[in-house]
């Protein structure tokens, strides 16, 4: 197994997977004792010299791409400041060549990016960190986003979400390669969720990035985050923007890469996150000021997005 590295690669991205692949391993090894290693996990960038991770750690890696053995099962690209290993011929080439041979190609959080610009995600599903994946759609439209995922398998390529969510792929990958008990006591070791409830959106705010919306538009998505208790139906926002609700609701979507009624519902959930992390209202007040009506409509939308119930999301996210 292979995690690849590059001047700005972010540290947590490499050292949380080979971490948990370095448990499974151990595990493995109580429970067949003589077997070979699970994994032999090496680091390895273009040149093979050292490498200035993104906050400044020196790693020395393994091996230089072009110095490993052709029998590779999983490859894995890490994230961080990656616009420059996105651009590194040498690095894309190799990842050309090596995807069919390899059993599993992956990233982590935005080394996604790398591999999109190697053009292996063509008609894929992925994923990135929240923060980028508009801009990860919007460059590769041949790729289906899905921007709440913390990792996806799509055929032999997986992708995951920021940060930690790569501990949450390697799990993953762990259990597929050795089962449910060596993943679950590798969880248990590092502290982490086997299968971690609900999406990224969770632990985001990607309403902060939706609201600075420019042009004819901007006013009126202001107004409905000061106004999430209001009537806010399509037919209501398009006479307050002066439109036919079929023109506002193009212009709108086109604007915010997002329906309005997805939206509306998306700054409502932001709202009552809020709530819930730094109040004592009840799920009932909550809901009325979100503009949920009733806290069973407000249960809906938190399970259909982030498959929690607000009950579950409070306990676990508020503030003492």
């Amino acid at each position: 197994m292979v995690l690849v590295i590059y001047d700005g690669a972010s540290s947590i991205d490499f050292v949380g997977p080979f971490d948990v692949f370095a448990f499974a391993s151990d595990v493995a090894k109580e429970k067949h004792p003589g077997a070979p290693p699970a994994y032999v996990v090496e680091l390895a960038s273009t040149c093979g010299g050292a490498v200035r991770s993104w906050s400044g750690m020196q790693v020395v890696p393994h091996h230089a791409l072009a110095d490993l053995p052709r029998d590779l099962d999983t490859v894995l690209v890490s994230g961080g400041d990656y616009h420059r290993a996105a651009a590194d011929p040498q690095l894309l080439s190799w990842l050309r060549a090596r995807t069919p041979e390899v059993r599993r190609m992956g990233s982590i959080c935005s080394g996604t990016f790398i591999l999109a610009a190697a053009g292996l995600l063509r008609g894929h599903q992925a994923t990135t960190h929240w923060a980028g994946a508009a801009l990860l759609a919007r460059q590769y439209p041949d790729i289906e986003v899905e921007p709440d995922a913390i990792f996806i398998r799509s055929g032999k390529m997986y992708t995951s979400a920021g940060g930690s969510a790569g501990m949450d792929l390697a799990l993953a990958l762990v259990e597929e390669d050795l089962g449910y008990d060596v993943a679950l006591t590798v969880a248990r070791a590092l502290v982490l969720f086997l299968k971690r409830p609900g999406g990224q959106s969770q632990f985001s705010r990607p309403l902060l990035a939706q609201t600075s919306a420019a042009g004819p538009l901007q006013g009126l998505v202001e107004w409905i985050v000061r106004h999430l208790d209001a009537d806010l139906r399509v037919e209501v926002l398009a006479k307050k923007a002066g439109m036919s609700a079929r023109n506002f609701a193009r212009a709108f979507t086109q604007s915010m890469q997002t329906t309005p009624a997805k939206f509306v519902e998306a700054a409502r959930l932001e709202e009552a996150r809020s709530c819930l992390e730094g109040g004592r209202a009840s799920l009932k007040q909550i809901a009325r000021k979100c503009g949920f009506g009733t806290d069973e409509r407000m249960r809906r939308a938190f399970q259909r997005n982030l498959r929690v119930t607000p009950e579950a999301y409070r306990r676990r996210f508020a503030r003492s």
